[in-house]
């Protein structure tokens, strides 16, 4: 089905959900990739060290970053990119909280976003024994891919919900949340504390 959104991921140096390192963001028009876009960020400083387990996932390293974007220099293009549309991300929850936290640790405001999670999307479309990125992505007939980098994951992305969205009949994205029994989320910015 012709559905437009853009799809995102994130790629984080540690646990915490600020440590953006890296962003893939892809642009799907009538259920077709249009646009790909990423580059690598430097994390906020305070949530900038860059663990084993996260570089032997991703293969990013702190020299890698080094001239990288910081978050709030690397927020105006990301928000361009997305523009008006609906944001997709593969648990999306974590894609989001990165946003949120990072904004939120670097005093930057946080984009109002519209978003829908494909793992959710996911688990109300195919009958796979797990939903994580490469199951899904291969149910909705996405080939091999390098997951866990950014711009791969979003593409994996992109692809489950274009496809889901074809055997949903659905028309467009909020059509797909619907059909699949779920609601649009607004991201919102993490609350100040008193």
């Amino acid at each position: 089905m012709p559905v437009d959104f853009t799809a995102i991921d994130f790629e984080t140096a540690n646990g915490h959900a600020s440590s953006a390192c890296a962003v893939g963001l892809v642009r799907v028009r009538d259920g077709r990739v249009v646009d790909r876009a990423s580059w690598l960020i430097r994390p906020p400083a305070g949530h900038d060290e860059f663990l084993a387990f996260n570089i032997r996932i991703h293969g990013i390293t702190p020299e890698m970053v080094a001239d990288a974007w910081e978050w709030a220099d690397q927020l105006g293009p990301l928000r361009e990119f997305i523009g008006a549309d609906i944001a997709v991300a593969h648990n999306a929850g974590f894609d989001m909280g990165v946003i949120r936290q990072a904004c939120a640790v670097t005093v930057t405001p946080t984009p109002k976003l519209r978003y829908l999670c494909s793992v959710q999307v996911s688990r109300r479309t195919y009958d796979i024994p797990s939903h994580r990125l490469p199951l899904a992505a291969e149910a909705a007939g996405f080939g091999e891919f390098a997951h866990h980098e950014a711009l791969a994951d979003a593409e994996a992305c992109a692809a489950i919900i274009t496809d889901a969205a074809r055997r949903h009949e659905a028309g467009d994205v909020p059509a797909l949340a619907k059909a699949a029994g779920l609601r649009i989320q607004r991201l919102t910015a993490v609350p100040l504390k008193l």
